[in-house]
């Protein structure tokens, strides 16, 4: 018998302070990877899925990114670009 399956995974890549879309608020945002993995036996072998988004600490709307987007926003975290200008000229509703 052979068992196999997929678990997931989440990390969480920064912390930013943007413009949230949905509720208009400056508050703190998670940046988020979700990594889907195939497993065979419990060992997880390789990601089948990864998906990117952010989420407000405030009204908890998510928003999905793409790679690119979320490669921009953990670089501009780790230089020190302040995350509310980049959340103001970005504001978009939120999408479920």
């Amino acid at each position: 018998m052979i068992i196999f399956g997929t678990k997931g995974y989440l990390y969480q890549l920064a912390i930013l302070t943007l413009v949230c879309g949905r509720c208009g608020n400056p508050a703190a945002h998670t940046l988020r990877k979700r990594v889907t993995k195939f497993t065979l036996f419990f060992v997880p072998l390789f990601p089948i899925s990864t998906s990117h988004a952010t989420q407000c600490t405030f009204c908890g709307a998510e928003q999905k990114l793409t790679k690119e987007q979320a490669e921009q926003l953990t670089a501009q975290a780790a230089g020190g670009f302040d995350g509310q200008a980049y959340g103001q000229q970005h504001q978009q509703p939120h999408q479920h």
